[in-house]
């Protein structure tokens, strides 16, 4: 496999702080790539620099081969790079169908001229685009809530609405922003079922944050470890979760017994 996102010595500081450092890390075309640390390591910021919500300070990025350093996010959008949201950013008053209706960039309706002298190529998008609508729906079984105004969804059914988004354009590489949090494990395996469907039968590229280690064992390899701005090291989990080194930047020193990485959803969740 080759690199599809490539981040090379990138930088970001805020003023005299350094919330990424001098990181380099890859992302494989076809992984799914975890991304763990403790808090404060600078994950969210890394990923706002890689979606082009964030520019860095110095560095590089790279995504397919083309330097990508400090482009918004709606340029990276039309490059097929897409990222969802810890807390999901649905358009409550619209539908689930109209939700997904309205991603396709470009369509003849949006423009004034369009939807006043081109009734019938308007038509024949807004079907083309609702038989696409359609089948995302029932590829992630959630047909039966089409209707239902985004609003009115559960956390865990919002998740897999903002997943449907990402297949509305044939997204290359997903950036994945703890979907786990605030969804019960019923529709968390959904997702998770969904994640692994869409890697092996639909070739995405999936860069996971995550805290929960069951759901970060089950999707990811490799999974790379940030600390400090930086990172740490990179493997599989079963390596990653037995590290010292690893450990360590989790719990804030060598804890006795048979601690692990997995013990890091139970710290990281105290207030």
């Amino acid at each position: 496999m080759s690199a599809i996102i490539e981040v090379k010595s990138v930088s970001k500081r805020f003023g005299g702080f350094h919330a990424v450092n001098d990181c380099t890390l890859s992302v494989e075309k076809g992984s799914v790539t975890g991304l763990i640390g403790p808090n404060g390591a600078g994950k969210s910021t890394l990923f706002n620099m890689v979606a082009g919500t964030l520019e860095p300070t110095s560095g590089t990025i790279l995504f397919d081969g083309e330097d990508v350093t400090g482009l918004p996010s709606h340029a990276l959008y039309k490059r097929r790079l897409l990222r969802t949201f810890q807390i999901a950013h649905e358009f409550s008053n619209m539908t689930v169908l109209e939700n997904l209706m309205m991603v396709p960039d470009n369509q003849t309706g949006e423009g004034l001229i369009g939807a006043w002298f081109m009734p019938v190529r308007v038509g024949r998008e807004e079907e083309a685009i609702r038989r696409k609508a359609e089948e995302v729906l029932d590829f992630l079984k959630i047909t039966h809530v089409k209707t239902e105004l985004a609003g009115n969804l559960s956390g865990g059914q919002k998740k897999l609405l903002e997943l449907g988004r990402t297949m509305m354009t044939d997204a290359k590489v997903v950036l994945l922003d703890e979907i786990a949090a605030g969804v019960n494990r019923t529709l968390l395996n959904d997702l998770a079922s969904n994640i692994e469907r869409l890697n092996r039968e639909l070739g995405y590229t999936f860069f996971v944050i995550e805290h929960d280690m069951d759901l970060i064992a089950r999707l990811c390899d490799p999974v790379i470890v940030m600390a400090a701005g930086s990172v740490m090291t990179q493997g599989h989990i079963a390596d990653i979760q037995n590290d010292p080194r690893v450990i360590e930047a989790y719990f804030g020193g060598s804890p006795t017994g048979n601690a692990t990485v997995a013990h890091a959803n139970q710290v990281e969740a105290r207030p």
